[in-house]
């Protein structure tokens, strides 16, 4: 996999933007990868240097449509942090 491929995207809550202070970033990531991929990834994209990985999978919830029922797809979401000498990372640029 690519590194683009493993990063979907950033996760921006209340709680990832409280915690960006601390220079921990959030992704949502591909749920084959693993931390090694992720540390990887982030540092090809955003030209930074990652300290630790932390990973969550979250299983799908089942829905259903009338009489129509099935599942949302599972998710792994991964937090980030960076090592203190790194620069920040920029989601909103102007």
């Amino acid at each position: 996999m690519e590194a683009r491929d493993i990063i979907k995207r950033p996760v921006i809550t209340e709680f990832s933007a409280d915690i960006m202070a601390d220079k921990k970033y959030t992704f949502e990531v591909d749920v084959r990868a693993n931390k090694t991929q992720i540390k990887d990834a982030v540092e090809e994209i955003f030209d930074v240097k990652v300290e630790k990985v932390n990973v969550m999978n979250y299983k799908g919830k089942f829905k259903r449509m009338g009489r129509h029922a099935g599942y949302t797809n599972k998710r792994r979401k991964a937090i980030v942090k960076l090592t203190a000498d790194s620069k920040e990372i920029e989601f909103f640029e102007a």
